[in-house]
């Protein structure tokens, strides 16, 4: 088993950390990278390598994902195999655990094992809130839920090192991105709980709930902004084509179909466009398809809704275009602006 520690400006929790891991498994291969500490830290490696760790150094600081990223690198050039840890600096991960969530990782299988906190007792509240946050969004996103988003203790097989080093994402946000890619393309995810750590109030963490989580709730506002101005759009247009043609099934279809192409042209370029390698002719049919069929539902939940059980319009139209408009951002994140094939 390996265990891949990334560490930014550690201090001697690392160290112990190394020691109690060596105490349990004296044969562990662990692997430290220092993402750009600084001369200042430099004993702390020279001391964890003295140890018998490979020490990876960037010579400046580039995100927690990079540091992964050139762990598994490392990993793929020697050509590992078996299972690979990723535990945090801090002292945050108990060996117990390190050890367990390697231990639960199956070798040769499309999945991964996540050390799952459950928050209980006495929890920072910039921890408690980035996770609720992110759990929130993934499981929105995803339809998958998971108890600890944000857990730094997650363990795989060493097949995976392709497909984790092809995950986008330089910092905390490629942790989210794993977990939102492998749920893409049908990676099991196996959650196991472990101890809830934080010493001194979590203050050595480097995570920004708000800065960090950025890019994990970007796409979902921007998919928010794209169907607002296309419903605002569609509104527009439905009143003047009816004043002028005095055809309400031309003006609803004729504006719909405009209003539709704007959306899809937002989606494309703006909200997906960092996984939309795909081309138009293979997205835009699955869009007109998706479309007809948001069409459909939304006429027949409002004809359930307003005409059976005589819920007034207004609010029928509420309780139609909140799951509806989840269901449209599942799909278009999940079939239609995506590579359905993670190597190509």
């Amino acid at each position: 088993m390996y265990v891949l520690i990334p560490a930014y400006e550690p201090d001697m929790r690392m160290i112990a950390l190394i020691e109690s891991l060596k105490e349990t498994n004296p044969q562990p291969g662990i692997i430290i990278v220092d993402d750009g500490s600084g001369a200042c830290y430099e004993e702390l490696f020279q001391t964890a390598s003295r140890m018998g760790c490979i020490v990876l150094t960037h010579e400046t600081n580039r995100g927690k994902g990079c540091a992964l990223k050139t762990g598994f690198s490392y990993l793929k050039g020697i050509g590992a195999s078996g299972e690979v840890v990723c535990a945090d600096s801090d002292g945050q991960h108990l060996p117990k655990d390190i050890m367990r969530v390697g231990s639960c990782v199956e070798p040769d299988s499309r999945s991964m094992v996540l050390g799952g906190r459950r928050f209980s007792g006495k929890v920072p509240l910039r921890s408690r809130f980035g996770n609720s946050a992110t759990r929130f969004v993934y499981a929105r996103s995803t339809g998958v839920k998971i108890h600890d988003t944000q857990t730094g203790l997650r363990g795989y097989s060493t097949d995976m090192l392709d497909f984790l080093l092809e995950v986008p994402g330089e910092r905390f946000e490629y942790e989210m991105n794993v977990l939102l890619t492998a749920a893409k393309y049908g990676y099991a995810i196996k959650e196991i709980t472990i101890d809830t750590v934080y010493l001194n109030n979590n203050e050595s963490s480097h995570f920004r709930p708000i800065a960090d989580s950025a890019s994990v709730y970007l796409p979902f506002l921007k998919f928010s902004g794209s169907s607002l101005i296309s419903g605002a759009v569609d509104f527009v247009l439905v009143l003047l084509l009816h004043s002028l043609s005095s055809s309400l099934i031309l003006a609803v279809w004729g504006v719909r179909c405009i209003s539709a192409l704007l959306n899809y042209t937002l989606n494309r370029n703006v909200v997906f466009f960092k996984e939309s390698g795909i081309r138009h002719r293979t997205a835009f049919p699955r869009y007109a398809l998706l479309a007809v069929l948001i069409a459909c539902l939304n006429y027949l939940l409002l004809f359930l809704l307003y005409k059976k059980a005589g819920i007034p319009l207004p609010l029928a139209k509420i309780l139609t275009e909140i799951p509806l408009f989840l269901l449209s951002y599942w799909s278009q994140k999940s079939f239609i602006f995506t590579l359905l094939n993670p190597n190509g």
